[in-house]
């Protein structure tokens, strides 16, 4: 089933067709695909790829094998129209947008696109299985939307692990009405993770061995020094501790550059992507986080970043100097670049292990020094919510209470994590840590952004308080790398199902030692702040280790949708469910 008001945005939109498109013979109806000049109204817009700016409201993407080399082994990857990253798509806020996505990739390998964060009938929303049936080999799909809604997207690939291998593009809309802010030019900065393993073998491999990247782990010399340091006693707690989380401090991303090399709009570190700019202009810079399993952490020495846009929505301006990006996340900042010729644009990621970097200069080829990577962080136990360790906490409701207050005593978890070989721990004391900036960017001597900065420019667009409280737990297996919600993985678990046009909260406790972006496909989260009062509108929510933060949805697109954490491999891995919107649920 689709939205009421979808099915009218959706021109041509036939409920009940989920593959009207098939079998398409694009010898006779393919369209131009062409690089075309931005509109007007995109200023000046660059994006170094070698698919470019498409414009065209009605247009043809064909997803096909291709090889690439970016690290001095030529590989296979998944393109669009030949092109990685995927080519950047621009319309208008209103258009009504017809794509005709054509699969060439060989023997029977499925395909889908997703436009991530896009408001549209469920049957465009391109989740095999769900939302529609796939793509097959030699057959097209047809999507058919309105563009209601404005700001920096993207889209990738929902299909096995697609999107890892290289099908993901930005995605820009602009609005109707002229922005809250100026700019002279602006530049699309896309972030990814590519790797030279098959992503399928890097799947195998992360389940054989989950902690393969992890070359910091603890040694004797550091065991001596903390007895030296802390006590026999304090030093023995500490490492047993960790022994029972099957975790070390050092484990803060399952896949780092040891085996990823770090891209920015598709160019190595090495090879340097540049933009352009003037001294004296306002440059716009669109940053999207399309990695698969990395979060980076963002800044350019020498310059402030006004950060004014987050997932698409206009936020009160505010000036820092660093900001963390969860994955799947889109920030927009207004920088101005003056008194010298370049600047480094620097994305190290979480763990401190390597960088995507790029460079604004005033011509190409101009680079600026790189800063070096920071020091490695240690995860602790306070990172982990934890008052208290173990996987055999009292069960209680899932459903019960509110989450707009972390940390009022001690956790309460669902009955399915009591003893589940899925859960190898559970945060005791949880909170929102909104005004953190996160492990490793604490006391930098940076301004570092936090989501306790973020205030969308208006007010709660639903304005009614929730009818009711769905409170789910991020859970998780580290050595057997399971990932699941409430400990139950998406193969065993019931749809959330939700009432058309009613206003829940979410409550989301992350039991799991490591960082999660939860992605709601078709509806908008509207996060709170401690009080259960309107902060900021999002598309992706992360949860760090032992939080717990809670959101409100406006249940007002009926259909079946995925609600996942947008780190590819644990969602692969189980943490998922469906979301059934329905009439009278």
């Amino acid at each position: 089933m689709t939205s009421r008001y979808n099915d009218a945005d959706a021109v041509g939109f036939q409920p009940g067709r989920r593959r009207f498109v098939a079998g398409l013979a694009l010898g006779g109806v393919a369209l131009s695909t062409g690089l075309l000049r931005a509109p007007a109204h995109a200023r000046d817009t660059t994006y170094a790829t070698p698919g470019g700016i498409l414009t065209q409201t009605d247009l043809q993407l064909d997803v096909g094998a291709s090889r690439v080399n970016f690290t001095g082994r030529t590989r296979p990857a998944i393109t669009v129209n030949n092109s990685l990253p995927a080519p950047l798509l621009r319309w208008r806020e209103g258009d009504t947008v017809t794509i005709r996505v054509g699969n060439r990739l060989p023997g029977h390998t499925q395909t889908s696109i997703h436009w991530h964060g896009i408001l549209l009938p469920s049957n465009m929303d391109g989740v095999p299985g769900m939302s529609f049936d796939g793509i097959y080999p030699g057959e097209s799909y047809l999507y058919r939307f309105k563009l209601r809604q404005s700001g920096t997207y993207w889209y990738h690939a929902h299909s096995k692990h697609q999107e890892q291998a290289g099908l993901y593009g930005p995605m820009i809309i602009d609005p109707i009405e002229p922005p809250p802010y100026d700019w002279d030019r602006e530049h699309v900065v896309l972030l990814s993770d590519w790797t030279d393993l098959s992503p399928e073998g890097l799947f195998a491999r992360l389940k054989k061995s989950p902690h393969y990247d992890n070359y910091y782990k603890p040694t004797v010399g550091d065991f001596i020094r903390d007895v030296r340091r802390d006590g026999w006693a304090a030093t023995m707690a500490d490492r047993k501790a960790w022994g029972q989380m099957r975790m070390t401090p050092t484990d803060l991303s399952d896949v780092n550059a040891n085996t990823y090399t770090y891209l920015m709009n598709g160019v190595t570190p090495t090879n340097n992507w540049s933009g352009e700019f003037r001294p004296g202009e306002k440059v716009l810079l669109r940053f999207i986080n399309a990695a698969n399993m990395t979060y980076f952490d963002v800044r350019i020495p020498g310059l402030k970043m006004k950060v004014v846009a987050v997932d698409g929505q206009y936020v009160h301006p505010i000036s820092v100097d660093e900001f963390r990006m969860c994955v799947a996340e889109t920030i927009d900042v207004i920088v101005e670049p003056s008194g010298q010729d370049a600047f480094t644009i620097f994305a190290q990621d979480m763990g401190r292990t390597g960088y995507a970097r790029g460079t604004l200069a005033v011509r190409a080829g101009l680079e600026a020094p790189i800063p070096a990577i920071d020091p490695r962080p240690l995860l602790t136990m306070d990172d982990m919510g934890h008052g208290g360790h173990g996987a055999n906490g009292g069960g209680h409701d899932a459903h019960a209470g509110h989450g707009g207050h972390g940390g009022d005593g001690m956790q309460s978890h669902p009955q399915s994590e009591l003893r589940s070989p899925l859960v190898d721990m559970q945060t005791m004391t949880p909170t929102p840590r909104l005004d953190d900036p996160g492990i490793g960017l604490r006391d930098n001597g940076r301004r570092v952004l936090t989501y306790g900065d973020l205030y969308s420019l208006f007010d709660d667009p639903d304005g009614r308080d929730p009818g009711r409280d769905i409170e789910l737990h991020l859970t998780g297996h580290m050595e057997k790398f399971s990932w699941s919600f409430d400990g139950i993985p998406f193969g065993g678990a019931e749809p959330l199902r939700l009432n058309y046009g009613e206003r829940v909260r979410i409550v989301l406790v992350n039991d799991t030692m490591m960082q999660h972006p939860i992605h709601l496909h078709g509806m908008w989260s509207d996060i709170e702040d401690e009080d259960g009062e309107f902060k900021v509108r999002k598309h992706t929510v992360d949860m760090p280790p032992g939080t717990k933060r809670s959101y409100r949805v406006r249940a007002d697109a009926l259909g079946r949708w995925a609600y996942h954490c947008h780190l590819l491999y644990h969602m692969d891995a189980g943490m998922m469910r469906e979301v059934r919107v329905e009439e009278g649920a």
